[in-house]
């Protein structure tokens, strides 16, 4: 009888199982039928438990096997994480930390954020990935991300979660447009207008597609580009209207062409928020740099939290960006 588990075991578990099929289970893990039911008895005999029962469609998992077929995924990642990991150090590079987050954290906020630390270590890699909100809460959850910013009220369930600031969505429109005479909007009849916007893969696309279903409506620019410099560019121009980050309009919208009008939406006022695992799973780099993105909210609020709605006045908001 087999004493232990090893990486090969949990590797041909995941093959079987995602196919439901020892043989093709032992086919992509290139080695003999004969060999793979072997090795799945011994797991068997070590665990004490039956792992999978033969079925007229295929494999069918035990509870005890979706237990080890959920530790055989985590122990998969961790070690690809592990392949990285040595092979950032191979090419000097101390350490790699993934971040996601939504559009405007990417663009606007996190580079600022990142630059100083980045600046004092030569040899830290970050990875930045764009999604929505819940996504990235289970990306961080599942291991897939050791850090995210989020926004709103999405569920973070056990995360360790750190205030990082407010993000304020607003319309652009051209000054001869007829929103441009209002001291706020709503979403649904900025819908009404012909709209400029992020590529469809972008996640403030995706936001705002999901925003429209909720009044139900959808959500179409006329026009589609690849970033908010475009965006404002492009509203200059008079071809429609547009929902940016107001941080991203006030530094891209500055020509009289163009107002900045709130958002009456109350979703379009949002709290940002860091989020981590606990302490215990994560790497010192990755704990260094989630200190570091909390620390640089509370001692640089100017760039990244806006002020409240309710002081957001009427004059500066229907003034030139």
């Amino acid at each position: 009888m087999s004493s232990s588990i090893d990486l090969f075991d949990l590797h041909l578990f995941i093959q079987v199982a995602e196919t439901r099929s020892l043989t093709r289970g032992a086919d992509r893990a290139c080695i003999s039928i004969g060999a793979a039911s072997t090795r799945v008895k011994n797991m068997e005999e070590t665990i004490g438990a039956r792992l999978l029962n033969r079925t007229t469609n295929g494999m069918v998992m035990t509870a005890a096997g979706e237990a080890v077929l959920a530790h055989a995924r985590q122990i998969h990642r961790q070690m690809e994480r592990l392949r990285t990991d040595l092979q950032d150090y191979a090419q000097c590079v101390r350490g790699r930390v993934r971040i996601q987050a939504n559009t405007s954290s990417i663009s606007e906020y996190l580079p600022e954020a990142l630059a100083d630390f980045l600046g004092r270590h030569a040899g830290i890699g970050i990875e930045l990935k764009e999604s929505l909100s819940d996504e990235t809460v289970r990306a961080v959850t599942a291991g897939q991300a050791e850090i995210g910013v989020v926004a709103g009220d999405v569920d973070t369930g056990v995360l360790t979660t750190r205030p990082f600031g407010v993000n304020r969505l607003v319309l652009v429109a051209n000054s001869r447009s007829a929103l441009a005479r209002q001291s706020e909007a709503s979403f649904e009849e900025i819908l009404k207008e012909p709209q400029v916007g992020l590529h469809e893969g972008s996640v403030l696309h995706r936001f705002l597609a999901q925003r429209a279903e909720h009044v139900g409506r959808s959500f179409h620019p006329r026009v589609q580009v690849g970033s908010f410099e475009a965006i404002c560019r492009m509203v200059g121009t008079g071809v429609g209207v547009a929902v940016v980050p107001l941080s991203s309009a006030s530094r891209h919208a500055a020509t009289p062409d163009i107002l900045c009008i709130p958002l009456a939406d109350s979703w379009a006022l949002r709290e940002l928020r860091l989020i981590t695992r606990a302490k215990s799973e994560l790497t010192a780099l990755a704990h260094e740099v989630f200190q570091h993105l909390a620390g640089f909210a509370q001692r640089a609020p100017a760039s990244v939290a806006l002020p409240p709605h309710r002081q957001f006045a009427r004059e500066a908001a229907l003034a030139v960006c």
